[in-house]
């Protein structure tokens, strides 16, 4: 490539994934010359995925949006930003005066959490809005960990991760790290790591139904059936009950409850879950033994354990797995981040610890946690009429068609809606249903701090990187859309234009960076008011262009707790109730026996509050996660490397190559079937049917396919030529809105029950 004299390297994170990859950005002129990892980067230290190269291909794709489009009977066609947000602030408002606030929804998907600006801005904008009607990815990725860590420490984003830089004993639960880098667990090169445990002489234990890329080089791998993994939680605490092996060490001072877990713990013996998890009893309490044994240990479960019929409760029980052997709030153990930008502070301050249960929704009354319903109910929400029927929406980075559970009864929904319009540069499955799409600025063309996931980082670091590209002229990044719809929403209708243009104006002189600069010098390692003392501050940052090395995790308990009492609360009344349902699937299956509930268990005060807690959620999650007769195999999903979501598949660098979107399959299950390797097979659920090419492998454990999530690029209107290319089909297409974890209302995605036939048959 020829030079143009003007060659640079620019040092970023990589904001792709949670991982925080340090990148080197190499520049010619006004083109990306390379993407490599930053030897620098004191958290990365150089590691890359595939996935940075992404970046490149973000930045230059030609079927990104670069500015607002409305669609019409002929398509999509370009108009002015003021058009555009005028028309959508003037359509949301009549649609909310005519129908009440709560008939405009409010999408909100995971890329957002990477943009720090659109975080700082989001609030006052659902402030002007003024809608409860808002849903997000949090109940089809990670509700059940912001939930527990309510109910234990009192706010939603102290959420533990493993210190795996100085553990002995890492147990994980429904993970695979070695191909995320850590999912709330922020830990760039995680194979790098895990090796790392191995070394020094300790040990890695990984239970899936999967045998995974991380599976592959720990030391065991235990196969589970899908959607037990509470069962399993249970078997190895009542081990440490029986055995005497508790040891909650000083944090027992400070912890409510540990008789109460003793005593609902006590009959889930080893002997009696293992036939429901599938794994020998005698191994159940061998590997409780051996966590306890090891100084230190930490469990870490994750979509597999959480996305799940008992999701708040395997959740639960991991963060009391921890707690009661003495492995919470330790070094090696389970700890809580210290982030430059202390989130935990500020949305203390805000008032926004998280609440549970405080309203419902309308059509099945599944519960809102922070202000947001779970998103496998919004679908019911726009297609139930009646008061308060939702009939216009708004997403942002989002495309829940592919993200959320029965994406075909969402499809359908969307396209009946008054109004939609979509903060997004892409038409995707779910833009293409909107009337006017306002496309933000690239990755590379704003600046980026991340604000969100230095929360669940393994070692506290901090790093700035100011925007690699210069915005045309007349782009908007997240948070100016933001700003200036809000203002438009919040001003009478004459003169929502010009409050929208003030707002504009405003935002230049008051740009979100002044906000960062603010929340550094007044955080944990911040200067304050003093440019000399040597602390955190953005121009520091700015100084620092490879990061700062702030010190690995320390311990913060119990001064960190936001509980009222002041103290971990180790068994919450609604989690204690919960088990209920536990017991009585675990009855149900015990051979010629009685469900717990039937032998006496929980009392009748406790099933009571399990009763308000989970309201008429549980009979709506049976239909799917009970079984229905002919399903007789359970769909779990898969993480892979070269995707992330649904919005990579563009990338030509990262879907070439052999096909990806396949189903897994245990040869035992297809000789049964009649099914043949490389054969399209039909999968159907309850709620549908796609076709897929099926792969034979021992990877899964007979019984149990595997598929992975965010395909499904062939649906007619979608403008992705590449993706289009490589369509796959959505595995949400299968996925049940009616099976939810009962207490939290999260979309219980994996264990759903299918059967498996050579492809050929009407679709369902």
């Amino acid at each position: 490539m020829p030079s143009h004299g003007t060659a640079r390297t620019h040092h970023r994170t990589c904001n792709i994934c949670e991982a925080m990859c340090g990148i080197d950005i190499e520049v010619d002129g006004d083109r990306i010359t390379s993407i490599r990892g930053d030897e620098r980067d004191p958290f990365s230290r150089g590691y890359i995925c595939p996935k940075a190269l992404a970046l490149q291909d973000l930045h230059e794709d030609a079927d990104r949006l670069r500015a607002p489009v409305r669609r019409t009977a002929s398509g999509f066609q370009r108009i002015s930003w003021d058009d555009a947000l005028d028309e959508v602030a003037g359509r949301l408002r009549d649609i909310q005066r005519r129908h009440g606030r709560d008939a405009v929804a409010v999408y909100l998907g995971n890329p957002r959490t990477h943009n720090y600006a659109s975080l700082l801005y989001l609030t006052p904008f659902l402030d002007a809005l003024r809608t409860r009607s808002c849903f997000s990815s949090n109940s089809v990725d990670q509700l059940p960990h912001h939930l527990v860590s309510t109910l234990l420490f009192g706010h939603q984003l102290l959420v533990p991760v493993p210190d795996v830089d100085r553990t002995s004993f890492l147990l994980i639960v429904g993970a695979n790290p070695v191909v995320s880098n850590g999912s709330l667990m922020s830990a760039p090169g995680m194979p790098r790591r895990l090796k790392a445990i191995r070394a020094r002489g300790g040990t890695i234990v990984v239970v899936d139904p999967r045998r995974t890329e991380t599976a592959e080089i720990a030391d065991r791998h235990h196969f589970i059936r899908p959607g037990t993994d509470v069962f399993l939680m249970l078997g190895l605490l009542s081990t440490l009950f029986a055995e005497r092996l508790v040891a909650p060490g000083r944090l027992g001072a400070f912890m409510n409850g540990i008789a109460d877990i003793e005593r609902l713990v006590r009959d889930f013996t080893p002997e009696r879950v293992a036939p429901k998890v599938g794994i020998p009893a005698a191994q159940i309490r061998e590997l409780a033994r051996a966590f306890a044994a090891a100084r230190p240990a930490v469990c870490y479960g994750r979509i597999g354990a959480c996305l799940q019929e008992f999701g708040a409760l395997t959740t639960w029980l991991i963060a009391v797995l921890n707690l009661v052997t003495g492995n919470l709030d330790r070094p090696g153990g389970a700890m809580f981040a210290r982030p430059a930008v202390d989130v935990v502070a500020i949305q203390d301050l805000l008032g926004q610890r998280g609440e549970f249960g405080r309203s419902r929704s309308r059509v099945r009354q599944l519960p809102a946690f922070a202000g947001e319903y779970p998103a496998a109910a919004l679908a019911e929400e726009i297609l139930t009429e009646g008061p308060g029927q939702i009939r216009a929406l708004l997403t942002m980075a989002g495309n829940p068609v592919l993200s959320t559970p029965n994406g075909r009864t969402l499809d359908r929904a969307l396209s009946g809606l008054d109004f939609m319009a979509s903060i997004d540069f892409y038409i995707n499955e779910t833009t293409r249903h909107a009337h006017v799409i306002l496309p933000p600025t690239g990755p590379l063309e704003r600046d980026h701090y991340d604000l969100a996931f230095h929360a669940f980082a393994v070692r506290n670091t901090a790093k700035y990187a100011p925007a690699l590209f210069a915005p045309a002229d007349d782009a908007r990044h997240d948070w100016q859309i933001l700003v200036e719809l809000g203002a438009r929403l919040a001003a009478p209708g004459p003169a929502a234009p010009l409050a929208g243009r003030a707002a504009r104006l405003l935002s230049r002189v008051l740009p979100p960076t002044r906000l960062l600069d603010a929340a550094l010098r007044f955080g944990p390692y911040g200067a304050g008011v003093r440019p000399l003392s040597g602390g955190l501050s953005l121009r520091r940052l700015e100084r620092e262009a490879h990061g700062v090395d702030l010190g690995p995790l320390v311990p913060c308990l119990p001064q960190r707790l936001f509980t009222r009492s002041g103290r971990i609360e180790l068994a919450p009344e609604v989690l204690v109730a919960d088990l209920e349902r536990a017991r009585a699937a675990l009855g149900r299956e015990e051979r010629g026996g009685l469900g717990q509930e039937e032998r006496g268990g929980l009392g009748q005060e406790e099933r009571g509050a399990l009763g308000r807690a989970a309201g008429a959620a549980g009979e709506a999650g049976e239909p799917g996660q009970r079984g229905e007769a002919g399903y007789d195999l359970q769909l779990i999903g898969r993480r892979q490397l070269r995707s992330n979501n649904s919005w990579l598949h563009n990338s030509r660098r990262l879907v070439k190559g052999r096909n990806r979107c396949t189903l897994l399959m245990h040869p035992e299950d297809a000789a049964r079937r009649g099914i043949a390797a490389g054969q399209r097979v039909r999968v159907r659920s309850r709620v549908g049917s796609i076709d897929l090419e099926v792969e034979l492998t021992d990877e899964v454990m007979p019984g149990v396919v595997s598929a992975p999530h965010g395909w499904g690029h062939g649906r007619d209107g979608v403008r992705l030529e590449t993706a289009r290319r490589h369509a796959g089909e959505s595995v949400n297409d299968l996925t049940d809105d009616r099976a939810i974890d009962a207490l939290s209302g999260t979309a219980a995605l994996n264990g759903v029950p299918v059967r498996v036939e050579p492809a050929g048959a009407a679709r369902a």
